[in-house]
């Protein structure tokens, strides 16, 4: 039934503006339908919606924005994907054209039911990170610009849970940071719900944890930058900022 009902609406995707956002969610063969901000309102209610409503493609410009957590409005989705600790979980996009800036994918304990959960009170950890893979900053290739495809296909980004991750019921949160304009990052934020199963026992401690909205500011170098200065641009190496990956 999942995957009938996601081949239906997973390939529903709009090339709208030049901008995108994980539409749906692959873990093995089976795909999950998100939610699409230019399908019909009803999804939202949907008993197959594993996504948090976002509304918009449009980018988010300030670090402190509370919509940082989950995009704007961040509503609760319906139900949420199984998955096993140690599987791979891949996010599909419609459609990709940035080139430059990290990309991270996040997990935070709902402790409980996350249809209740308030991002606001969630500590998050860091799962997966990509960025600059070689070359220069302003040229090099960044996964980001290895992430979009141009023949109209989607674009598709995976990530395992970790294998020793006690169950529970998680919040993934799929990220990308443009950083093409010039001291103007853009953030691109959508999450969805997991129910992890498994047998592992362990969870991150303190040190690699973080607040969304908190984790970023315009005060950072790797975030408040302009890749057109020689200064920037033509550095071999980026620092993606936040607290290390934990890999269980």
């Amino acid at each position: 039934m999942w995957q009938a009902v996601a081949s239906v609406v997973g390939f529903l995707v709009h090339q709208v503006s030049a901008h995108g956002g994980a539409l749906n969610y692959t873990v093995g063969e089976t795909w999950y339908p998100g939610y699409d901000p230019y399908g019909p309102e009803d999804q939202v209610t949907a008993p197959w919606t594993v996504q948090r409503k976002w509304v918009t493609n449009e980018p988010i410009f300030e670090a402190n924005n509370i919509s940082l957590a989950c995009n704007t409005p961040g509503t609760p989705a319906v139900t949420s994907i199984p998955i096993n600790a140690g599987e791979n979980i891949t996010a599909v996009y419609g459609s990709w054209v940035h080139t430059v800036g990290p990309m991270v994918a996040w997990l935070a304990d709902c402790g409980g039911d996350c249809r209740d959960f308030d991002t606001t009170n969630a500590d998050w950890f860091k799962i997966g990170e990509k960025g600059l893979l070689w070359g220069t900053i302003v040229d090099g290739m960044w996964f980001q610009r290895q992430f979009g495809v141009w023949d109209g296909t989607p674009s598709s980004w995976t990530e395992q849970i970790p294998a020793s991750l006690r169950p529970g019921n998680y919040l993934v949160r799929h990220e990308i940071i443009s950083l093409h304009s010039a001291n103007k990052p853009q953030w691109y934020p959508e999450c969805a719900h997991l129910e992890v199963k498994g047998t592992g026992t362990k969870f991150p401690g303190k040190e690699f944890m973080a607040k969304i909205p908190g984790v970023y500011s315009m005060n950072q170098p790797e975030i408040n930058l302009d890749i057109y200065d020689p200064a920037v641009g033509e550095r071999t190496t980026y620092t993606i900022p936040g607290p290390p990956v934990w890999t269980g």
